[in-house]
């Protein structure tokens, strides 16, 4: 039973989360990684002020 876990900066709309669900159990499908009902897509909403960025330290303050 694989686990595909997304980390995803918060704010996706279920329905965007199902779309690409759906394309990843596909193309795991299509190359017979596993079968259909064994797949699990994960999704992590990860807030801003929990993660940083080169560009973050680096941005004039």
């Amino acid at each position: 039973m694989p686990f595909v876990r997304i980390q995803l900066k918060a704010g996706r709309t279920p329905e965007q989360k199902e779309v690409i669900a759906k394309e990843i159990i596909d193309a795991m499908d299509k190359h017979n990684f596993a079968t259909r009902d064994s797949i699990k897509v994960i999704f992590e909403d990860m807030l801003p002020e929990n993660f940083i960025t080169d560009a973050d330290l680096n941005k004039e303050k």
